[in-house]
């Protein structure tokens, strides 16, 4: 397969048109568009859109198993496919809990059957994300784990994190920490500010997040452990982050869209499709992690990509689970947000969506370079379009950005060498 005609950032962030040769699911050669090329096999005319290596997200919640009514692992590798994404990595809060060997080989094999994006599971630190008792972790990284986490809940002793890191600093693989003190947040829907007094709501104060961070920070230094942040909201811990990097201790970190876009003053009322977990936080909270993802604090973007089906998020603010869609937004929103204003670089964006996850996670992907898997995204930079959930292939549509006009969309996606999602 030969890509003719493809802009491509080169390593100083400049965009240079050039032909991408793909074979036996590697990138061959990369050449000036001026030089001709072999016609052989298939021929794809980028006509100067974007070609980047295939976005990686660390952090997408698949449902399956136990809740294929809000997404299975083939839709959401679909969804994953057409959002650019060619690396996701799949977190345990599933039913059952991705607590065991067994679960770990079924994902792999469900993600394999689908045969679209490459999906690589955590697996829990606790048994059933109880907090109680750990998992098994050599049985689950022989099994093809690539981390431990009890995501969408914090681990609450001390004790039990530390043992945890311990644990996974013998086996020389990270712990991905969901950052929530519980005694801080029951009930509360939201987070604190302006938006819970006006409706009368219990408020998630930012102190819930950044006191597991300090902690955790701290367990991490005693014990070595590679430590990495999910989901960074609030400017306590992004500064946290920024002082513990400072020091030498081993800790990354990740922020979603959603964090870098809006506020709690932007919800526009009591609509669940703007309920998340971490909660949408202060203005001043919304630029910390802005500045935090600029200075490399927060080393990657994430989606936290979490379907829900349109019955639960009916059930109102107060009710209905937490959680937005991701993957088909992403890369368009923040570009038109922050790229195509001027704020930010088009490489900066892209490194922290490709090279910098491949980097903290230690993947073979992320880079367009001679000899590296032709995982690849191409992006129209110039068409712009609405956010419709109608069309988005997960079957999760809890999103809050529908109706905003976005550009940058992905339009072909390859794994390896082999198309997994066309727009045309």
């Amino acid at each position: 397969m030969i890509i003719k005609n493809a802009s491509v950032l080169n390593q100083e962030g400049v965009l240079e048109r050039k032909h991408i040769v793909v074979q036996d699911g590697l990138i061959s050669k990369i050449q000036d568009a001026a030089e001709a090329v072999e016609e052989a096999g298939e021929i794809i005319e980028a006509e100067g859109k974007l070609l980047i290596p295939g976005l990686i997200d660390m952090h997408v919640h698949l449902r399956e198993p136990g809740f294929e009514h809000k997404e299975t692992i083939e839709t959401g590798a679909r969804s994953a496919a057409k959002g650019g994404f060619t690396t996701i990595a799949c977190m345990p809060n599933t039913r059952p809990v991705t607590d065991s060997a067994e679960i770990v080989q079924l994902v792999k094999d469900k993600a394999r059957e689908a045969g679209l994006v490459k999906v690589l599971p955590y697996a829990a630190i606790t048994k059933n994300e109880l907090g109680r008792e750990l998992t098994d972790f050599a049985a689950l990284k022989a099994a093809g784990a690539i981390g431990f986490t009890d995501d969408g809940v914090g681990v609450q002793s001390a004790q039990m994190m530390k043992d945890a890191m311990k644990l996974a600093k013998g086996l020389d693989m990270p712990v991905i920490a969901h950052c929530e003190d519980n005694s801080l947040v029951e009930g509360a829907p939201v987070a604190e500010g302006t938006f819970a007094d006006k409706h009368g709501l219990k408020g998630i104060p930012n102190e819930s997040e950044a006191i597991h961070v300090g902690r955790d920070i701290l367990l991490s230094e005693a014990t070595g452990v590679h430590y990495h942040v999910c989901h960074v909201s609030t400017e306590q811990s992004v500064r946290l982050i920024r002082q513990a990097k400072q020091i030498g201790i081993k800790v990354t970190a990740e922020v979603c869209p959603h964090h870098l876009l809006l506020s709690e003053e932007d919800i526009p009322g009591m609509d669940a499709n703007w309920k998340m977990n971490p909660p949408l936080r202060s203005r001043r909270d919304v630029e910390a992690c802005i500045e935090g993802l600029l200075d490399g604090t927060l080393d990657i973007i994430v989606t936290d990509h979490a379907p829900h089906s349109e019955e639960e998020k009916a059930k109102g603010m107060q009710l209905a689970p937490f959680g937005i869609v991701g993957f088909e937004t992403a890369f368009p929103l923040l570009y038109t947000a922050f790229v195509a204003t001027g704020k930010w670089d088009l490489s900066l964006l892209v490194q922290r969506m490709t090279a910098d996850p491949a980097r903290v996670f230690r993947l073979s992907t992320g880079s367009l370079t001679v000899g590296a898997p032709a995982d690849l995204t191409l992006i129209d930079l110039n068409e712009e379009k609405a956010v419709d959930p109608a069309t988005f292939a997960s079957k999760g549509r809890n999103t809050p950005f529908t109706g905003w006009k976005l550009k940058g969309w992905p339009v072909k996606t390859w794994v390896d060498g082999r198309a997994v999602w066309s727009e045309v």
